[in-house]
């Protein structure tokens, strides 16, 4: 069994304070070979509440190093995020116009939780454990011409208090060159 995850909690929603944003706590089952997990049971989740969103594609980051932080991007689908293994730091910014622009949400996801995203809200995430394996399903096939919008990491206004330092933290340029919030078109949707 893993430390940290709490083993055999009842599956559970709670709404983020960015709207549309969903927190889902899952079961795990744990045992001396590990653990399962539903990690995506439309069924059940949509009768709790979660927006009936049909996935057509699922990708997996792989982040070698505790540190790895990527993001802050808006796409135009929605996504389910998970973790498979290890833990991440979360953290989303509504990027959609509207009276919500600029509305910061963050904690910590692991097997046990999950996050439903929709579309034009950035996500981001740093990973708190070496060899995390992130998880998200999405509602669109990736477009090299679809709309994406972007927010640096270290907006000041955005004020993301990142659990490793980002100058220690391992990013990309391309994330490191992402305009201030004060230069972000908000996302039409």
């Amino acid at each position: 069994m893993i430390v940290g995850i709490e083993y055999s909690k009842p599956l559970s929603l709670e709404r983020a304070p960015i709207p549309g944003v969903v927190v889902l706590d899952l079961p795990v089952h744990g045992d001396n070979r590990g653990w399962f997990k539903e990690n995506w049971q439309r069924e059940k989740m949509v009768e709790l509440g979660l927006p009936d969103f049909s996935p057509v594609q699922n990708n997996i980051s792989f982040n070698r190093t505790a540190g790895t932080t990527r993001g802050i991007h808006a796409e135009p689908w929605d996504k389910y995020i998970s973790v498979a293994v290890g833990s991440v730091f979360g953290a989303w910014v509504d990027l959609r116009e509207g009276d919500s622009f600029g509305t910061v949400f963050t904690t910590v996801i692991d097997a046990s939780r999950a996050i439903y995203i929709p579309r034009g809200v950035g996500n981001a995430f740093q990973t708190l454990e070496d060899d995390t394996a992130y998880s998200y399903l999405v509602n669109d096939h990736w477009s090299p011409d679809a709309r994406y919008t972007f927010l640096n990491l270290a907006d000041e206004t955005a004020n993301i208090r990142w659990p490793i330092p980002l100058e220690r933290a391992e990013t990309s340029e391309k994330d490191r060159s992402h305009p201030r919030l004060d230069a972000v078109e908000p996302m039409r949707i």
